[in-house]
């Protein structure tokens, strides 16, 4: 989803200025669900990172050069962590993926990849597949979900490799079931493609499928992870797999302008992530449900004529609100309620949804774990008096 507004719905400022004053209001706010380290100050992560250093690598090392040291230790442990063979750091998830799927198409000789038209690469990456890797996409369906078995197994036209993201952020942070994952990869090796995982929120998936990281990247011939969606590190990804994929890879990490000279601060605040926020998200998933579930009973309360919590309950720490009005209106309000309250309930923007319907994303981080049903309920009586009628 966008991060900037359109517009100030009525309350006189330029995209610019209503961008400064959300700034500050997030900034100010004394609760939130979920703060993010991308909207701290230079400052704050520089302090963060040399406060967590100590505890996850030997800091008397030399430092890293062209992607050995410390990014080999992140590397390694990326690779036990996902039981793949090896893995290797990329600078961003764009490279790491499109870097995947060229390598897979040159090994199957098949270009085409199966993918969801939500998918990260349809959505966000400026058709990048085909412009720089000559691939092409098919979409197995269009419906707001994963493919199921069926639909990639009757597919009318061959593909080398099948792409899945878990979760489909677009669709609402959607996850299949367990049977269903296993199913839809079965149903794309018996066409002979293989399988790649947009996993940049992987991590979170474990309490929805009831299986450990290794056993669900087990059913792909690749994975690709983020290391700042949720485990808040400085930005970063590793795509792991077989290593004659990750050396080939490796190889076109370099030509696509990734062999960074150093990278420690990257590497330093993913290992950090690793160590402390990987283990308490099934505690973030968990509370997510409960906040879901006082948002639907709170706009119940209020009375509004229809609002949305998708999904119902929640497949990981984040998920989707809909309701019946402007985006920018939505947006200013969140604004208002922070400013005047100090309660951050929604601080991403709100997108258009359709005629007269908008949309925001909420997750629920460390932050979140402190508030009780009861706050959430009190704090959307609060939004709902302030959005413009």
């Amino acid at each position: 989803m966008s991060d900037t507004a359109n517009g100030t719905a009525g309350s006189g400022e330029t995209p610019e200025q209503l961008r400064e004053r959300r700034w500050v209001a997030w900034r100010g706010a004394r609760r939130a669900l979920w703060r993010p380290g991308f909207r701290s100050t230079v400052g704050e992560l520089l302090t963060r990172l040399t406060d967590g250093a100590p505890d996850v690598y030997d800091l008397d090392l030399p430092v890293d050069m062209y992607g050995d040291g410390i990014v080999e230790t992140l590397e390694e442990r990326v690779a036990r962590l996902l039981g793949k063979e090896s893995a290797a750091f990329f600078p961003s998830g764009t490279m790491a993926q499109q870097v995947a799927l060229r390598c897979w198409a040159g090994r199957t000789g098949n270009t085409t990849v199966a993918m969801h038209p939500l998918s990260h690469p349809e959505v966000h990456e400026r058709h990048s597949l085909s412009t720089l890797g000559g691939l092409r996409t098919v979409h197995p369906t269009r419906e707001p979900r994963m493919p199921s078995a069926d639909e990639v197994h009757d597919l009318d036209e061959p593909f080398g490799a099948l792409f899945l993201e878990l979760p489909l952020r677009e669709a609402g942070f959607v996850l299949p079931s367990w049977e269903e994952l296993v199913a839809v990869t079965d149903a794309a090796r018996g066409r002979d493609a293989v399988v790649h995982v947009d996993g940049a929120r992987l991590w979170e998936c474990a309490t929805h499928f009831g299986r450990p990281l290794d056993e669900i990247a087990a059913l792909a011939d690749s994975v690709y992870v983020s290391f700042y969606k949720s485990l808040g590190g400085f930005g970063g990804a590793a795509l792991a797999g077989p290593k004659t994929l990750v050396d080939e890879a490796k190889a076109w990490r370099h030509r696509y302008g990734g062999q960074i000279l150093q990278q420690f601060p990257t590497a330093l605040s993913a290992l950090i992530g690793l160590e402390k926020e990987l283990p308490r998200l099934p505690e973030y998933v968990a509370h997510a449900r409960v906040v879901a579930a006082a948002l639907r009973e709170g706009f119940a309360g209020a009375g509004l004529p229809w609002a949305r919590v998708h999904p119902e309950e929640p497949h990981t720490h984040q998920f989707q609100v809909w309701l019946p009005y402007g985006a920018d209106a939505l947006t200013l309000t969140a604004v208002l309620q922070a400013e005047e309250t100090g309660v951050l309930l929604f601080p991403q923007v709100w997108n258009r949804g359709g005629p007269g319907l908008a949309l925001t994303e909420v997750t629920v981080g460390a932050p979140g774990l402190e508030w009780t049903a009861d706050d959430v309920r009190a704090a959307v009586t609060e939004f709902v008096a302030r959005i413009p009628h």
